[in-house]
């Protein structure tokens, strides 16, 4: 039997990144400045978007949530590393662990419902296009947002009641920047089978099959693009897809490479995995706005306009 300390610990204590203590003051600046382009990229384009009509198509809402979801995903990991790396604040209460655990995993499979969402759409559009208006309704894309949202909601909560149940005594330390459920839950000493189970499977198996529709998506697209006549129309189908498809490569090589280096990489030092598991969850939501701002003309377009008009006033 555990004794009430056992279940509820007073805090987590967050080490940051071992064995690079000392370089802490210099790593904290490139995530500032990571972080800092991240809220003024996503912002700027959630801004544009808002208030041009000409941006209210399909895509654009897509881009809306991708842009929404990117902001919670650093802002749920960041200020912390940088609180832990410029202030030495490594301390974290349960709750706030909790919290962070939940939005970090919640962000990173809507992020993967997203972007398949967004290769559906690519899909109908070159494949349909003469239906593409009336098969993307906005009752058809409303129905989509819910489901991504429910989805992803009714897969991460368990975890959060996986952690709840498991007694831990005392501060516990966490050898990393932020609270993941696996993580968390090895610092108990009860059985976690169930967590390790659920917490790396089930999220794993979701976030693969979005990988495997994505790819079938876009070998339809592939295929349809391929068989058109003019090679101007060739050429801009696929800048259609380009953004896309940098930012699939920009979220999914790193997420993946990061859980093969944990599970596999035991000869990877430590610190090097949670200098990269940072990296992951700090720069595609920096690089997301900056691609889509450098890809699609009308988001350029927008943004060019918007700043000529500020200094011409």
């Amino acid at each position: 039997m555990y004794n009430l300390s056992c279940y509820n610990p007073n805090s987590f204590m967050l080490v940051g990144i071992p064995g690079l203590e000392k370089f802490h003051s210099w790593i904290e600046i490139p995530f500032c400045v990571i972080y800092v382009l991240a809220i003024v990229g996503n912002c700027t384009l959630l801004y544009l978007i808002a208030i041009e009509h000409s941006l209210n198509e399909p895509m654009f809402f897509f881009l809306t949530m991708l842009a929404t979801t990117d902001l919670i995903l650093s802002t749920a990991t960041v200020p912390k590393l940088l609180s832990n790396l410029w202030l030495a604040s490594q301390e974290i209460t349960l709750s706030g662990c909790l919290t962070q655990m939940f939005f970090l995993h919640f962000s990173f499979v809507v992020d993967s419902a997203i972007l398949l969402a967004m290769a559906f759409y690519h899909y109908v559009a070159i494949c349909f296009p003469l239906r593409y208006i009336t098969i993307l309704t906005p009752q058809v894309i409303t129905k989509l947002v819910l489901s991504i949202v429910v989805r992803s909601f009714s897969i991460i909560l368990p975890d959060v009641f996986l952690l709840k149940r498991l007694p831990f005594c005392g501060t516990c330390i966490i050898l990393h920047t932020y609270c993941e459920h696996i993580g968390v839950a090895r610092l108990s000493s009860a059985e976690i089978s169930i967590n390790i189970w659920y917490g790396f499977s089930v999220p794993l198996m979701t976030v693969i099959s979005d990988v495997i529709f994505i790819a079938v998506s876009y070998t339809f697209i592939l295929h349809a693009v391929f068989q058109l006549s003019s090679q101007g129309a060739r050429q801009k189908a696929l800048s259609t897809c380009g953004s896309h498809v940098c930012v699939i490569l920009m979220f999914y090589t790193p997420a993946f490479f990061s859980i093969l280096a944990h599970h596999f990489g035991h000869s990877v030092p430590r610190n090097v995995l949670i200098l990269f598991a940072n990296l992951y969850v700090a720069i595609p939501p920096a690089l997301n706005p900056v691609v889509y701002g450098v890809k699609t003309k009308q988001i350029q377009d927008k943004f060019i306009l918007l700043f000529s008009l500020k200094k011409t006033q």
